[in-house]
């Protein structure tokens, strides 16, 4: 939507949003939002600068159990799924445990 209004500058952004059935201040809210993000994004930021310190710090081996009961230990009270989502996003991953070998029988 904005890349149509930043490309032609000569269009009114009311009549667009007209011919598009979008609410004016549907558009204004989200051209704010892009600036200003709300809380939760900022506290995610934080977060993710978080998992990406334990994680490093881990050697690269914890995943999100781990990272998210560190984190509880440190006193910070976030939901397991929440450091899952944002591991998720920031493309950081555990290692899991090598399977050792298994002994056939004759």
């Amino acid at each position: 939507m904005t890349a149509l209004v930043d490309e032609h500058p000569h269009l009114a952004v009311e009549c667009v949003l007209r011919e598009l059935s979008i609410a004016s201040s549907t558009y204004y809210r989200w051209r704010r939002a892009k600036r200003e993000p709300c809380e939760r994004m900022r506290r995610d930021a934080d977060l993710t600068e978080q998992i990406k310190e334990i994680h490093a710090d881990s050697g690269g081996i914890y995943g999100s159990p781990r990272v998210h009961a560190v984190l509880k230990r440190e006193g910070v009270h976030v939901g397991r799924k929440r450091v899952e989502r944002l591991m998720r996003e920031a493309d950081i991953a555990g290692i899991s445990p090598r399977r050792k070998g298994f002994t056939r029988r004759d």
